[in-house]
Formats: structure tokens, C-alpha cells, sequence
């Protein structure tokens, strides 16, 4: 059993040095020795992790669930691996078909963070992780991959009390694919783009609107009545509270002072109870 199971870790996450032998990663996966794998080696890697620790309300999950259904739709990406720590989080695993760089890995991690998730703490140099299933020491519960229709039933616990059936694990991984290395760079571009098109919509909604044109002060009324009735308040009124001044105005005299600021005005009339 053990075997199916390291055979499909190895397809999917671990780079092909045999770093890690089938007998040590057995006493892994059986909870003997528990150890952070490193998943990179020489500058390359061929797993992306990241984490959604636990909420309130349930929103580790439901972000996870989020950025898991964008990698599909938006960015292209095949299903990623879905996983409890046995801790304090959730865990997308994706696998890369050929090793990336560990920077290359780091920008896309970033970038992905920055356009899906950015309220979530991330370390996109990570390159170690306990891979599952694995017994989490400090808590006796158990990391594991999990049907990805279930994983809300986890949200509070967010691992096993008893180790999973590893049948069932290698299940889960085998109908797995890898993002080859065409489809990671197009996926890289759409990222940069957004990130690009983010950060001139903010350089946009933050840019300070020209100060408008006219002479009159503000919160006076210039003009003057045209009904023949007289004049509507002096020059000097100008410094009297606003309230005031609208109260001997007309409706045109604002209209036109408004005009006269480059303001467009809108009335709303109020039923009264």
C-alpha cells in the first residue's frame, strides 16, 4: 500500500534525486518519524504549497475554495491537491510537470497571493513541508489529502484523529495532472497582467481631481434675483453661515452657481412621513 502511495508523491511533488528513500518517507507516512520535506534542490522545485489558516466563520475554507476554483478557471491550471496539516491550516498542493527555478516558483507564488488571497500571510520562498499523510506531532492529529467536496466538514478540526486509509490517499493523487511548463508560463503572463491592470486602476482612482474654475468663494451666492423683485443677499453676506445664504437664494441663483463651479446638481425630492 505504502507503495502506491510514495509512488504517486514522487510523480506529483518530489524532484527525482531519491533524497528522501521509499523507506524513509514508509516511516513518514506511517507516523514514526514525522519530518518537513524539502521540495526543492539546486535552485529548482516541483511543488507550489499554500497554506489558508483557520477563521472565523469558516473563510479558510471558503478562500481556499476560491483561489482552488480561479487556478482552474481564470489561470488554466489542472485541479490542485487539497490537504488538512493536521494544525492550524488548509493546503493547495500544485504539482509541476518539470522542475521551475525556486524564484520563478517564489514570483508566481506572489503574484497568485497578490491577485487571489492577499489578506492571507504567505512565504513564497517556502521550499519545505510535511507532506501528507503525516502525524502532526504537536497537535496528535493527522495530516492527510481529502476529497475536496468534503473538506468543509474540517474546517474546525483541520485534521485526522486516526491515520487515513492510504489506499484512499494514493486515490486522491493519482487522478491528479501536473502543469506543464507552456501552461504555467501562460499562466504566469495572465498573473502580470492583472497585477499590471491592478496597479494602474489604483494609480487612476488615486490621481487628485483638477480644482474646479470660477471666482465665486465658496458658499457664497453671487448672483443676483432676476425676477425684478429686488436683489437676493449683499456681497458681504458671503460670510454669514451657508444656511443662511441658500435661504434667501432662488433655485436658479444655486443652479447657476453650481454652474459657474462646473458642478452639475441633481435634485431628489424626500417624501415626508
Amino acid at each position: 500500500m505504502t507503495t502506491k502511495l510514495i509512488s504517486e508523491l514522487r510523480r506529483l511533488y518530489l524532484l527525482n534525486d531519491r533524497r528522501y528513500d521509499d523507506a524513509t518517507l514508509a516511516r513518514h507516512l506511517r507516523g514514526e518519524s514525522t519530518f518537513a520535506a524539502q521540495l526543492a534542490g539546486d535552485g529548482y522545485t516541483r511543488a507550489i504549497v499554500l497554506d489558508f489558516h483557520k477563521a472565523e466563520g469558516e473563510r479558510h475554507w471558503l478562500r481556499l475554495c476560491e483561489v482552488a476554483n480561479a487556478l482552474q478557471a481564470d489561470l488554466g491550471l489542472p485541479a490542485p491537491a487539497v490537504s488538512v496539516s493536521g494544525g492550524d491550516c488548509y493546503r493547495l498542493w500544485l504539482s509541476l510537470e518539470a522542475p521551475l527555478t525556486t524564484a520563478q516558483a517564489a514570483q508566481f507564488t506572489a503574484l497568485l497571493h497578490k491577485a487571489y488571497f492577499e489578506d492571507e500571510p504567505v512565504d513564497p520562498g517556502r521550499t519545505s513541508v510535511e507532506l501528507p499523510p503525516c502525524l502532526h506531532a504537536a497537535t496528535g492529529l493527522w495530516a492527510a489529502f481529502i476529497n475536496p467536496g468534503m473538506g468543509g466538514a474540517l474546517a474546525e478540526d483541520l485534521g485526522l484523529e486516526m491515520p487515513p486509509n492510504e489506499n484512499a490517499q494514493a486515490a486522491f493523487l493519482e487522478k491528479l495532472g501536473s502543469i506543464s511548463g507552456e501552461v504555467f508560463e501562460q499562466a504566469l503572463a495572465a498573473l502580470q497582467r492583472k497585477h499590471a491592470d491592478a496597479l494602474s486602476a489604483s494609480a487612476s482612482m488615486t490621481a487628485s481631481p483638477a480644482p474646479a474654475s470660477g471666482n465665486a468663494p465658496a458658499g457664497s451666492i453671487d448672483d443676483r434675483k432676476a425676477d425684478g423683485g429686488g436683489s437676493s443677499s449683499a456681497s458681504g453676506a458671503a460670510s454669514a453661515a451657508g444656511s443662511l445664504l441658500l435661504k434667501d437664494a432662488t433655485l436658479e441663483d444655486i443652479v447657476r452657481h453650481l454652474h459657474a463651479r462646473g458642478i452639475e446638481p441633481t435634485f431628489r425630492h424626500v417624501l415626508k412621513n
